[in-house]
């Protein structure tokens, strides 16, 4: 029978005081926590599953705050994400909580979040995203390794860098209500289906190159553990979020 695992961790890393990323994993969702260990779900393949990351927006109030508010809600919404149409739709529901759930209260404006990740169907796979944090899909070697197939929301990087903090859409974020365009891709799915979602605490510190080395090699328990390892041995300057997909039988 065919079916979903699903490996995943989130960390603080080693320069933030907390945690301000969340993950949703089908039904199960973990907000704020700490841990290195990488836990491993599965779920027979069949109906809508929703496998995401958000990060909370650094340098303004609550981020944690946001971040969950749109783990909990995507994962509540989750069964009913079937069609491009409703993930759009639960997407914009989210980005209405975070900017009513900040209203009137001085402690949580602007506070916001970006949110990536993938809805596996029966038959196919709708990744999604609003923000920064990333979609990969991993193919063998003979394949070109690995693709990004997020989009981001941020301008170019400044000459001589390889990343920017700069980010130009989010759910809330602002102190008065903008509405989001979601990048919302579908594609076919099989057995051996392999993706990568995880929040920029990954990406930022390791360029694709280690990234894909790191995935060709190891399993998916040992290659979440040794993406942590990597990018907290690259300094690990923010949370880092990830979660491994792969359709098996």
């Amino acid at each position: 029978m065919p079916f979903i695992a699903v490996t995943a961790l989130s960390h603080v890393g080693l320069i933030r005081e907390h945690n301000e990323d969340s993950l949703v994993v089908g039904p199960w969702t973990l907000c704020g926590t700490v841990t290195e260990n990488p836990q491993t779900l599965v779920f027979p393949l069949g109906n809508p599953l929703v496998v995401a990351v958000a990060d909370g927006l650094g340098g303004q109030p609550a981020g944690e705050v946001a971040s969950a508010l749109v783990a909990r809600q995507l994962a509540s919404f989750g069964p009913s994400l079937g069609a491009e149409e409703a993930l759009r739709d639960a997407l914009d529901v989210c980005n209405e909580s975070v900017y009513a759930a900040a209203g009137g209260r001085p402690e949580l404006a602007t506070m916001g979040t970006t949110v990536a990740g993938a809805v596996v169907l029966a038959e196919s796979l709708l990744t999604f995203n609003v923000g920064d944090s990333k979609v990969y899909r991993v193919y063998d070697a003979a394949q070109d390794g690995l693709r990004q197939v997020s989009v981001d929301d941020s301008p170019p990087p400044a000459p001589g860098r390889r990343t920017t903090s700069a980010v130009t859409q989010t759910l809330g974020g602002r102190l008065e209500f903008s509405a989001v365009t979601a990048h919302v891709t579908a594609s076919a799915l099989a057995t051996g289906d392999r993706y990568l979602i995880c929040t920029d605490g990954l990406t930022d510190p390791l360029p694709d190159d280690v990234i894909e080395d790191l995935l060709r090699v190891h399993d998916d328990g040992r290659a979440a553990f040794e993406l942590w390892k990597a990018a907290i041995e690259a300094g690990g300057p923010d949370n880092i979020t990830l979660a491994l997909v792969r359709i098996g039988e």
